[in-house]
């Protein structure tokens, strides 16, 4: 039987065309995780994952008695852990998320990865819920760790369609009211908003001891401005429009994009928030991996 090459379904434009959420969910996780053997990145689900051999120090209940029966060597089972954790995905679906210079928008990229992110909490037992939002809460369901709750997520996912102008941080703080005990929020967001609102809300999830990670979504468009011939930009939210010479103001652009990242990664370092820029061209195991190591983290 030939192997399937799941890693082809971490890149996002393999992942738009596949039918279901559901199958674009368990093709990017199983993807990632079939990348995963020759990584340092252990312990991060109930499942079985891999042997190794036996070292002083390691627990004799672990060994694997079957496996030493045909080797005559010790070898103990690597799980990864299983604690109770409760995670909150926040999805923007303001119309900014709806932009596209390519095969796949913001809102979309965003999408499937929380769509891989809910099938991964839930295949380790712990319980994922998803807001969504733009310039106020539209849908929020509570987290829950049954297997049939999957359905739920996705088929929320599944249907969410960008609309209305932002309110990143209003929203937020109320998220953070909202999130009874400590939990680990989940922001997806271009984060097109007044930064210095944005950092409030988020210093709020901190000061009510939540984790935070903040996945930074924007196209590459937006991020290297490279167009190559005149354009009128338009606003998606506010309808604005304004001619220009890209090549013109490129340099300018830059910087100014580069000083929105390098201040939102700053912050966010400042207060324990875990940044991570991605592209919509990017694959979307550097998000699966900075979640793996922050629930590490919280589950010790």
């Amino acid at each position: 039987m030939q192997q399937v090459d799941y890693k082809k379904y971490l890149k996002p434009e393999i992942v738009s065309k596949l039918k279901t959420m559901e199958l674009r969910a368990r093709l990017v996780v199983e993807g990632f995780i079939a990348g995963l053997h020759k990584s340092p990145y252990h312990g991060f689900s109930v499942e079985f994952s891999q042997h190794r051999q036996y070292m002083p120090g390691d627990e004799m209940k672990r060994i694997d008695w079957k496996v030493y029966g045909k080797t005559d060597r010790f070898y103990i089972k690597q799980y990864e852990e299983e604690t109770n954790l409760k995670s909150y995905l926040l999805l923007d679906r303001s119309a900014s998320m709806g932009y596209a210079s390519h095969g796949i928008s913001k809102l979309g990229y965003a999408s499937y990865l929380a769509a891989a992110l809910t099938y991964l909490m839930l295949k380790q037992r712990d319980a994922v819920g998803l807001m969504t939002f733009d310039n106020k809460i539209r849908s929020y369901i509570p987290p829950r760790s049954i297997k049939s709750y999957l359905y739920r997520i996705l088929h929320e996912l599944d249907t969410v369609i960008t609309a209305d102008t932002t309110d990143v941080a209003s929203t937020f703080h109320e998220m953070a009211e909202r999130i009874p005990g400590r939990g680990l929020v989940v922001i997806l967001s271009d984060l097109f908003d007044d930064p210095e609102k944005i950092m409030l809300a988020l210093k709020h999830f901190r000061h009510n001891q939540h984790e935070v990670v903040v996945f930074h979504i924007l196209d590459p468009f937006e991020i290297n401005f490279s167009f190559d011939r005149e354009a009128i930009f338009h606003d998606m939210e506010t309808n604005d429009e304004i001619p220009t010479q890209p090549w013109h103001i490129r340099a300018e652009y830059r910087e100014r994009v580069q000083a929105f990242i390098d201040n939102y990664k700053r912050q966010c370092r400042s207060q324990q928030i875990d940044y991570v820029l991605l592209n919509t061209g990017e694959e979307f195991d550097r998000a699966l991996i900075q979640y793996l190591i922050k629930r590490k983290r919280i589950g010790g």
